[in-house]
């Protein structure tokens, strides 16, 4: 197993945890709207989380290709956006700043045809998959 692989599987245990731990306590408080929103800001971290893996495919190898890259970083955007929509909550809000920059920094770079650093993605999306936690 490749160092990129046994970090793509931590972070996916970390991620399906936090989405398990969600999961576990929904039904302890039915009704309760701030566990439905953490739910719902659960699922999206994700596929946050799976979206950034996907990235990181696109951009690694002999070359950067601009168009998986494009398609996956809309598709973050997207993503950005539902968590965005769906809370109020202070944490994550500042979580998904910090991830729309990373975001628009990685798109800066491959518009210019560089290799991006994806670390501060990697870092705004393990932020945001712990702000989701109730």
């Amino acid at each position: 197993m490749t160092p990129h692989q046994a970090h793509r599987d931590r972070h996916r245990f970390a991620a399906v945890t936090t989405l398990a731990a969600v999961a576990f306590l929904a039904p302890l408080t039915v009704g309760c709207d701030a566990v439905d929103k953490a739910l719902d800001c659960g699922r999206l971290a994700v596929e946050i989380s799976n979206d950034v893996d996907t990235l990181q495919d696109a951009v690694t190898g002999a070359a950067v290709n601009p168009a998986d890259a494009d398609k996956v970083l809309d598709a973050l955007d997207k993503d950005i956006d539902k968590v965005g929509d769906r809370t109020d909550n202070t944490d994550v809000s500042k979580a998904l700043d910090d991830l729309r920059k990373a975001v628009d920094n990685v798109r800066t770079s491959v518009d210019s045809g560089k290799h991006p650093d994806l670390t501060p993605v990697k870092d705004a999306t393990g932020e945001l998959t712990k702000v989701c936690t109730p």
